[in-house]
């Protein structure tokens, strides 16, 4: 038997290893099962091991998610075949796209902003003092 270890987890199984992913990434069950197109029930009994996962279900996993197939298969090797998504940025980026055009734009000017804000910031200014105090005045 050949046994990968996450965090203090023994995942030996297809099963183990698909809720090692999910723990890895950090979300939730349905908020995985959402994004690999399954219901949560079905999803809970592969987590489980009460199902086992299929083929679909497996490439679903290695795609969306960037999962080694080899180490969701065996175990053998990395978790990820490279840097794994950011679960949640992909999350509000299909919410932004569900918008309303006026809300959709509305959003995208506000991160401009605050992209605006962040450089501001890294190049030591204070954009938020500076803006109040011009107003002061």
């Amino acid at each position: 038997m050949i046994l990968s270890t996450e965090g203090n987890m023994a995942v030996s199984t297809v099963s183990e290893r698909i809720k090692a992913v999910r723990k890895a990434l950090g979300i939730s069950q349905r908020a995985f099962c959402g994004g690999i197109y399954l219901s949560q029930s079905f999803y809970g009994k592969i987590e489980t091991g009460s199902r086992n996962s299929n083929n679909r279900v497996n490439e679903l996993i290695c795609t969306k998610y960037k999962v080694n197939k080899e180490w969701l298969l065996t175990g053998k090797g990395d978790m990820f075949s490279e840097t794994p998504p950011d679960v949640e940025l992909l999350q509000l980026i299909e919410i932004i796209k569900e918008l309303d055009p006026v809300f959709r734009d509305c959003v995208i000017k506000q991160i401009h902003l605050m992209a605006g804000l962040h450089e501001k910031t890294k190049e030591g200014q204070n954009p938020v003092h500076s803006k109040s105090a011009k107003n002061r005045k």
